[in-house]
């Protein structure tokens, strides 16, 4: 019950991984809201989560348009007049947008593949800060993902808009360190869900011959427990992750339950961000950087 009394919001939580890091999160006992742009698949959702709920957990749903700000600050009011405030967000809602070179795509798909990863994080942040900075305290995660550390040719909406949400966490943790509000972003490792066969479904011929291999090669194996991604979630959402903020965290490959005894080394360092390379960083003798 690591989550005990807590009231958290994940958004894009009707399926994949946003209900799976729900229903970690009532199974540690928090009250849990969840929103998706589909009534019907949010209505399932909510009765699968009840049934998992422990102890006095509760769990609300409202359908949201997360890159439309009334329904943003509509979810958020109804949630704190329900739970009565809100300790955690988890920004998890997210698409891949179209697919293919730059040039020949649809301007309206990719600004609307923008519009949600990206203000579809920012908007519910902006929202909920000031009830955290009312309660003295809050934990916000956001959703990474390969898009953010690394190109990936002919997915460039996705790409951009992950980078750019990990720059924002950044820039958000700083804001908000005074006030102990906590910002990290995770990068759960390859999910085998809906998006992932949205890329097969695409083909190699849209999405390249490289990415559509790596992504038929994670379908085949079965990629990455999801549970693997939640059990992160729950520890930045909870009290073992006090002082721990700003940083970009690989579920599968960085040593996060060390964190609380790192925080000399955490805090105040670039240690697991996005950073600029130098030549000397790769044993470079020229350019200064």
């Amino acid at each position: 019950m690591k989550l005990k009394g807590k009231s958290i919001i994940v958004t894009g939580s009707s399926q994949g991984f946003g209900l799976a890091a729900a229903t970690a999160f009532v199974q540690e006992g928090a009250n849990v809201a969840i929103c998706a742009r589909g009534q019907e698949m949010l209505r399932i959702a909510q009765k699968e989560l009840a049934r998992c709920a422990t102890g006095k957990a509760k769990v609300i749903a409202m359908p949201a348009d997360i890159a439309n700000p009334n329904d943003v600050d509509r979810l958020v009011e109804y949630v704190v007049s329900e739970f009565g405030g809100v300790d955690v967000l988890l920004c998890n809602a997210g698409v891949y947008g179209p697919k293919g070179p730059i040039e020949e795509l649809d301007w309206y798909d990719w600004a609307k593949a923008i519009g949600i990863n990206l203000n579809g994080t920012v908007l519910p942040c902006r929202a909920v800060i000031p009830h955290m900075k009312k309660n003295g305290k809050g934990r916000i995660i956001i959703m990474s993902g390969g898009g953010a550390t690394k190109p990936l040719p002919f997915l460039s909406a996705y790409a951009t808009s992950k980078a750019a949400v990990v720059r924002f966490a950044e820039t958000l943790a700083e804001e908000l360190m005074d006030f102990q509000i906590y910002v990290n972003t995770v990068a759960p490792g390859a999910l085998n869900t809906r998006m992932l066969d949205e890329v097969l479904e695409a083909g190699s011929e849209l999405v390249g011959e490289k990415f559509y291999n790596e992504m038929l090669k994670i379908k085949e194996q079965g990629g990455t427990s999801l549970e693997v991604g939640t059990s992160l979630c729950v520890f930045l959402a909870s009290d073992e992750s006090e002082g721990i903020t700003g940083k970009l965290i690989s579920a599968v490959w960085d040593p996060w339950r060390e964190f609380p005894e790192r925080l000399d080394d955490l805090i105040g360092t670039d240690i697991f961000t996005l950073r600029r390379i130098i030549p000397k960083d790769r044993g470079k003798d020229w350019g200064d950087g």
